[in-house]
């Protein structure tokens, strides 16, 4: 059957879909009748080569899932990308999205591989929750917040496999709307120039609780923060002993708002000295939040090799990888150049020589992904402002320095 609406034809990956044609008052993608987003391509980039990576790991052939399927984009890469894939089911309740979903599958002739359904997401996850139904790879991507299915996605998911979740509503994770992020979260954001770490770690460490109720550890393979969505990718291991390493590895970051100092404290329940050992203002809580690992480094250098092999792929993922390579390890939180140069009245120098300048000084420095001009750095706040401020002076003076002419 076609479809009551006009379709275009587009080619992502290795896929050709019939996909929603957007008219004038249906520019958002949200608005037309099956959703397709894309400027999400890269997202889907990513996961292809997440889950291409993590099927070579595990060496066996995998069931893959994805509940909120929309037009099928995500799952029909899935089935025609990654070698190995046994069984792709994608879902959807929307009875337009199965249909094109539908087509969609004979159009790139994955019948043998690819299965649909019509059913409310955590309906669906829950019928795959017992043990021969669950899948090795759960992927979450919902328009906005996964929060309403991360209990039944963790239960629709085998021992040592993968779930993948995407939070689109950075407002409340970025401390826009604390009181949202609380209610989804179980968590408390800040708005710092740092939060969409925090975000990263907020979606974490709700997933790390969530698991932990069905004697679940955790242990995050990727993460990352681009354009206008966060994206957690995590193994997740059965027993009780791996839930309640990961329990350990939740606690608070503490902020002053007025020096830049932060400091991380472990603990669901630790006691918080919320008084700054710097300026003896009071700091500001985020939490209860992962404090643990965000970057798998080796996973990480098994993507990177796998994505340099794709010739054809977004220059933004490699680029993507390789920052986030710097970061593996590195630790929490981060400084902005600009916030702390408008703090101090300088102007903002060139976030390499600040770098450079925590490097002689026996710290650690890296860029980060997060953002174009921060810092990921073990100095302290005091240190870090002292390097900025002294390299835009360095800036300004060679900037007067006199021509010399031969």
């Amino acid at each position: 059957m076609k479809p009551t609406f006009p379709t275009e034809t587009v080619k992502e990956g290795a896929v050709k879909l019939l996909v929603p044609r957007l008219g004038i008052k249906e520019k958002a993608p949200s608005k037309a009748p099956v959703f397709y987003n894309p400027r999400m391509k890269l997202n889907r980039d990513i996961a292809v080569i997440v889950l291409k990576t993590f099927q070579e790991a595990a060496d066996r052939k995998l069931s893959v899932t994805e509940p909120m399927a929309g037009c099928g984009v995500r799952g029909l890469r899935f089935a025609a990308e990654v070698e190995n894939i046994e069984k792709v089911v994608i879902n959807d309740l929307n009875p337009e999205a199965v249909k094109l979903a539908e087509l969609n599958v004979k159009r790139n002739r994955l019948q043998g591989k690819v299965c649909v359904e019509k059913m409310d997401a955590n309906t669906f996850l829950s019928l795959h929750s017992s043990p021969k139904e669950r899948f090795d790879f759960v992927d979450i991507d919902p328009f906005g917040s996964p929060a309403p299915f991360i209990d039944s996605a963790i239960r629709a998911v085998r021992d040592r496999g993968l779930i993948a979740l995407t939070a689109t509503d950075m407002a409340p994770l970025c401390g826009v709307h604390p009181a949202a992020c609380i209610r989804k979260y179980s968590g408390r954001p800040l708005r710092t120039e740092y939060c969409h770490e925090l975000a990263v770690r907020l979606l974490t460490g709700c997933l790390v609780l969530q698991s932990a109720k069905h004697d679940f550890g955790v242990k995050i393979l990727f993460s990352h923060s681009t354009d206008h969505y966060i994206r957690v990718y995590a193994q997740l291991r059965r027993g009780a002993e791996e839930a309640n390493k990961s329990v350990e590895e939740m606690g608070y970051i503490l902020h002053c708002f007025h020096c830049l100092h932060r400091e991380s404290v472990y603990g669901t329940a630790a006691t918080l000295d919320t008084k700054c050992r710097e300026c003896e203002r009071k700091l500001s809580v985020a939490g209860p939040l992962w404090l643990g690992e965000i970057l798998s480094g080796r996973f990480l250098s098994k993507m990177l090799k796998a994505a340099r092999s794709e010739n054809d792929r977004d220059r933004r993922l490699t680029r993507l990888l390789n920052m986030a390579s710097a970061e593996v390890d590195a630790p929490p939180t981060y400084y902005v150049v600009d916030r702390i140069s408008d703090k101090l009245g300088s102007s903002a120098p060139p976030k390499s020589d600040v770098i450079q300048r925590l490097l002689n000084l026996g710290y650690r420095a890296v860029p980060t992904h997060f953002n174009s001009r921060g810092v990921k750095t073990d100095a302290p706040a005091k240190i870090v402002k002292e390097a900025v401020l002294g390299a835009a002076e360095t800036k300004q003076t060679t900037k007067k320095a006199p021509r010399c002419f031969k």
